[in-house]
């Protein structure tokens, strides 16, 4: 009831403003955001100041940094909306035509080049007020999921890295190899030892951070020499176009790239576990139609690209 009644009492306005002023940290840019007057946001962190008893902003020089509390308070103000939005978004009966939403998902862009343009062509069809924002993936947002996905609406991700999450698989891919279209070693196929032998692209190469394929090879005793580390599998091609590299990419990613990127695309010469591409999202998403209807049109286009999609 204590609570009820604190709540009761608290503008709901004010924790749109206070989400904004710890992430502009600038009264002015805060009112430009929110298309306000600068007075008016200076109100609101006054009533904000004294609601928590603390200053929130401390001007350092020529700007203003956050409070301990402040800082605090920045990891939880975006779930919070988040939750709120799913509150007022939320309807009897479900019609996607009306719904104005962003939609966040994070994504590698070998999967928003591959899956995106079946999805938002899906989005444009069904809801055109709904927008989409793909984020490129990275390994601290896979390392901390269930954190990634209290302000996400999904993760694509292959299995293997995440437990404990609902999921839906999307489709399946196959891993290829890829060399230059002029490597003079290379003939209409690949060896284990030169594998082993000739220098690799690679993707993260982290403990945590890195493609399954290149895990199983190393699992049969291949250790890539690797020469280049990238944080995304499209600048790929382009980095063995040329040279004696190689590198290990989507068989989908690979059809479309390998012509502009000049390259040759070849079956690897050991046994690969395709990939199973998955939409991953928090288990506070399960009950709310909007994100329901998201996932069934993440579902259609996997099933375009070729894929069954299992519920897990």
């Amino acid at each position: 009831m204590t609570a009820d009644r604190v709540l009761a009492n608290l503008d709901l306005n004010l924790l749109v403003s206070l989400d904004t002023l710890l992430r502009e940290r600038n009264v002015t840019r805060t009112a430009q955001a929110l298309g306000v007057s600068q007075p008016a946001v200076s109100a609101a962190l006054a009533r904000l100041r004294r609601h928590f008893g603390d200053p929130l902003l401390n001007r350092v020089g020529n700007r203003y940094e956050l409070t301990p509390l402040a800082a605090q308070l920045a990891v939880l103000t975006a779930p919070a909306l988040a939750g709120v939005r799913r509150v007022f978004d939320a309807t009897a009966e479900f019609d996607p035509s009306s719904l104005v939403r962003e939609f966040t998902v994070v994504s590698s862009d070998y999967a928003a080049t591959v899956l995106g343009p079946h999805v938002t062509r899906r989005l444009a069809e069904q809801a055109p007020g709904v927008r989409l924002h793909l984020r490129q993936t990275s390994p601290e947002a896979v390392d901390h999921a269930p954190d990634t996905l209290r302000t996400a609406d999904g993760l694509i991700i292959p299995h293997g890295f995440l437990t404990d999450l609902p999921y839906l698989d999307l489709y399946t891919d196959h891993w290829v190899c890829i060399v230059s279209a002029g490597n003079p070693d290379v003939g209409d196929a690949l060896t284990l030892r030169q594998l082993g032998e000739m220098g690799w692209v690679v993707l993260f190469n982290g403990p945590t951070a890195f493609a399954p394929a290149a895990r199983q090879l190393s699992m049969i005793g291949v250790e890539p020499r690797v020469e280049v580390v990238v944080d995304g599998f499209l600048p790929m091609p382009f980095l063995v176009a040329g040279t004696n590299r190689v590198a290990l990419i989507q068989q989908q990613l690979a059809r479309r790239l390998a012509e502009p990127a000049g390259v040759r695309v070849l079956p690897c010469p050991f046994e690969v576990v395709p990939l199973t591409e998955a939409l991953w999202w928090h288990p506070m998403y399960r009950n709310d139609p909007a994100h329901a209807w998201l996932r069934s049109v993440f579902a259609a286009a996997g099933a375009e690209l070729g894929g069954a999609h299992q519920p897990g």
